[in-house]
């Protein structure tokens, strides 16, 4: 008989949100697989678990992957663990359950900790339903370019985002979302946890003259309207607003907000059609 994958979330600062039943899997386990056996030892210390540590990471996981589920092929038990909370979401551990289910493997989640879930559930922004998009793209072209994709997106968007970018995909963030209501939320469980909310740009103020450290999860608010306007009526509708005496600027940012367009993509279209009525 096979033996068994477990999925075993761990604290993400907290060291008292570990489970029962994740110290108990930890502790029966013949091997954790973790990112870091460095980090984790740290934990399994903490709480007396002895058990073997092998490492399995996004630079070692396409060759670890094929060994480790040879050894539950062989019967053995393994935990798998992240640095923080869940594995496999925005950390290492998908491929190894998708090769652990294709051979009919039993694969076991031991709930916890989840920075996404506790970030959002303190946020007071919508949860009925959520987009978490993991990490946004490091290079600004495709950091846009998926903003671009999740703009008209009416659920909450949730995604991480590292300390040394995060002003910069603030500002991505803002121009092509528009000025939404968002929730940033720092070292959440741990020491100096700290949540800013109020509006994007509000959020771009409070950063702006600070060293942010440590992990920071974004929750922005969702498009509020889901029926967008043809691109014949966005343009009768910055037609009026211009007739109205509304500059070019005023219209991109009235509608950017309205439609959660981005706000140069409108002054773009307001400029034209103020040249053309000029003209």
């Amino acid at each position: 008989m096979p033996g068994t994958l477990y999925i075993v979330a761990t604290p993400i600062g907290n060291l008292e949100d570990i489970t029962l039943r994740a110290i108990r899997i930890l502790k029966g386990a013949d091997v954790i697989a973790a990112e870091d056996t460095r980090h984790t030892q740290t934990l399994l210390r903490h709480f007396t678990i002895n058990t073997r540590l092998t490492s399995y990471h996004e630079h070692n996981e396409r060759a670890k992957t094929a060994q480790l589920v040879a050894r539950l092929e062989r019967g053995e038990s393994i935990a798998l663990v992240s640095d923080a909370g869940t594995p496999a979401i925005a950390d290492p551990g998908y491929r190894l359950v998708v090769e652990a289910t294709r051979m009919g493997i039993p694969v076991v989640p031991i709930p916890g900790p989840s920075a996404l879930i506790a970030a959002l559930s303190a946020s007071g922004l919508p949860t009925d339903g959520f987009s978490f998009r993991g990490f946004l793209p490091a290079r600004k072209r495709e950091r846009r370019s998926k903003l671009q994709e999740l703009r008209v997106d009416r659920y909450s968007l949730v995604v991480y985002e590292t300390p040394h970018r995060l002003k910069e995909s603030l500002d991505d963030i803002r121009e092509i979302l528009g000025d939404r209501r968002m929730v940033l939320a720092r070292e959440v469980t741990k020491i100096h946890e700290e949540f800013l909310r109020g509006r994007i740009s509000e959020v771009i103020g409070e950063v702006g003259g600070r060293e942010i450290r440590g992990e920071v999860t974004l929750i922005i608010e969702g498009c509020s309207d889901l029926h967008h306007p043809s691109e014949e009526a966005l343009h009768e509708e910055i037609a009026k607003l211009l007739a109205d005496g509304l500059r070019v600027k005023e219209v991109a940012e009235v509608l950017g907000e309205k439609y959660g367009y981005s706000k140069r993509q409108i002054y773009g279209l307001a400029m034209d059609q103020d040249r053309n009525v000029k003209s």
